[in-house]
């Protein structure tokens, strides 16, 4: 009697997404590896925490690293490890946050300097300008002093303050998709100008922003962390990654750990989408050869 081999309706695709990730450089699986992990601890942190966060025990303020604390207690006793797991869904909102706020801002400015000539295009580039005269740390001193400390604050400061960067970028990647060879091509057939606009400008001009917004979320993340190190950011004793560098100031000398771990984590995450965002960015632009291994 034959028997017929069923195959799983999932089966086919867990091969296809195996055959993906073996086909990736050790240091990429890693770092997706390592993001997943964060996200993991921004959506889940109770899984991945030995203590409450919150829960503060005086009598073992301050304590090193051991088996118990493996990072330390901060100066309420309170284990740092888990405050840091805690931070990271404030940390990685504050990063995308700021992030799409940012790019918004940008793609309205590069959009409009890329496709509406050059009379518009000169004076978003004069906006521009005026706009890197302002450093991140002024326009973060003035949200604080207008709007007080907060999540919101921060996530504003950092998103004018990384701005028009991102808007030179995309003012360049749309003037250089405008100027390419299928444009032209496009042009001399008849094709109307919206239509050139909506099926090779946008397209072509916008799929490389995909890659920058993964990158920026990591220096957003850092922008963000500084200011809290410098007292602009959310105030103690929230756990957010920069309110921890911020708390831990006064205890560098006696007490390392408390700026060692939320750091690391700023460090780690930081560099983990990076790498991941330039692999992106490689296999878009066809840089990348997928051998398995």
């Amino acid at each position: 009697m034959s028997t017929i081999a069923i195959d799983a309706p999932g089966a086919a695709g867990a091969a296809r997404i195996g055959a993906l990730l073996r086909s990736l450089p050790v240091g990429v699986r890693i770092a997706g590896a390592i993001v997943a992990l964060y996200l993991l601890a921004a959506v889940l942190p109770g899984l991945l925490q030995p203590h409450d966060p919150f829960a503060t025990d005086l009598d073992a303020a301050l304590q090193g690293p051991s088996v118990a604390h493996p990072f330390g207690t901060d100066q309420s006793g309170r284990d740092v490890l888990s405050r840091v797991i805690e931070g990271t869904r404030q940390s990685l909102a504050i990063g995308v946050g700021a992030t799409a706020l940012s790019f918004v801002f940008a793609l309205a400015l590069g959009i409009a300097a890329g496709l509406g000539g050059k009379l518009v295009d000169g004076a978003i580039n004069r906006f521009l300008e005026v706009l890197f005269a302002f450093p991140i740390l002024f326009v973060a001193l003035l949200f604080v002093a207008v709007f007080g400390q907060s999540v919101t604050t921060q996530i504003i400061a950092v998103a004018i303050g990384t701005a028009p960067g991102y808007a030179r970028i995309i003012r360049g990647q749309f003037l250089t998709v405008k100027g390419s060879a299928y444009v032209e091509a496009a042009r001399a057939v008849g094709h109307s100008y919206g239509k050139i606009v909506r099926q090779h400008v946008f397209p072509n001009a916008m799929r490389p922003l995909v890659v920058m917004f993964t990158l920026g979320v990591g220096q957003a993340i850092v922008w963000a962390s500084g200011l809290a190190f410098l007292g602009l950011g959310v105030a103690p004793p929230s756990p957010e990654w920069g309110a921890l560098l911020d708390a831990g100031r006064a205890y560098v000398t006696s007490a390392w750990w408390l700026e060692l771990t939320p750091g690391l984590a700023i460090v780690v995450f930081a560099l983990s989408v990076t790498i991941v965002g330039r692999h992106v960015q490689e296999r878009l632009e066809g840089k990348v050869k997928v051998q398995p291994l």
